[in-house]
């Protein structure tokens, strides 16, 4: 607790208000403390609204870029723009209100269902927490547990199966309605049945909001506005599904290779 973060707000730092969920890369490059390269000279633009997938080979990049819009690292070189403010130039506070993260791995805490829900947005009345759980998908389920939204979930979320855990993390980003959501691997763990169940609770989150979405099944970004290819670095290629098959370059020969698979 006393250990101080190095990523600080500037003294000068402004509140980010009234966001429309422009993003944009602008020749970012980011290497870790120990010298080890992950991005080179990165330029994205991601409009207000778009559903953007990031897909590739694993290490490629694609988490470490989504890591740093909301500043859990920073930059080593260029900038990242949110409505056309660097990131470094916001409060933290704000800046992270403004953006929901959906991961593949979910933390829950060892209290009840309702507790777990409502660290989206603490302020919650009972019935918005309902309501996002309604939206995502688990209400009832919760309400078939032995004391419903009062039932106690256990550390890390012991006594939930690995599809109700996401269903609560979404509807934490349900109850948060952030206009920038980032989904991480967020279906990748679970079974094929429980993914089209969460894809469809993820679609209706998603509407109206800039996404980004990283996913090794291909399957789940063909709908996606735009698809980027990030390897050794790089943004290799980048367009819609059908212009990348066209193209027949990396992006075909994953999906080629998935569906062989």
């Amino acid at each position: 607790m006393r250990t101080q973060p190095e990523i600080q707000d500037a003294p000068d730092a402004k509140t980010l208000t009234d966001v429309h969920g422009d993003i944009c890369f602008e020749d970012v490059s980011f290497s870790y403390n120990d010298g080890t390269e992950v991005l080179d000279h990165i330029n994205l633009r991601i409009a207000p609204g778009e559903t953007v997938a990031l897909v590739g080979e694993s290490g490629g990049g694609k988490t470490t870029m989504c890591h740093l819009i909301p500043r859990f690292y920073d930059v080593t070189n260029g900038r990242i723009t949110v409505d056309g403010n660097d990131v470094r130039d916001l409060t933290q506070e704000s800046l992270r209100r403004n953006i929901g993260i959906i991961q593949q791995d979910v933390f829950l805490f060892a209290g009840t269902v309702m507790e777990n829900i409502r660290y989206g947005r603490p302020d919650a009345s009972d019935r918005e927490v309902v309501e996002a759980a309604v939206r995502a998908r688990i209400h009832d389920d919760i309400m078939q547990m032995p004391d419903g939204y009062d039932t106690f979930v256990g550390e890390r979320g012991v006594v939930l199966s690995g599809g109700q855990k996401q269903r609560v993390s979404i509807a934490r980003v349900f109850l948060k309605n952030p206009p920038i959501l980032i989904l991480d691997e967020a279906t990748s763990a679970l079974d094929s049945v429980t993914e089209r169940q969460i894809q469809d609770s993820l679609d209706t989150l998603s509407q109206g909001k800039t996404c980004i979405v990283i996913a090794h099944r291909l399957s789940t970004v063909r709908g996606a506005d735009r698809i980027a290819v990030v390897d050794g670095m790089h943004i290799t290629e980048q367009g819609s599904r059908d212009e990348l098959m066209a193209l027949d370059g990396a992006y075909a020969k994953l999906e080629r290779a998935q569906e062989l698979a």
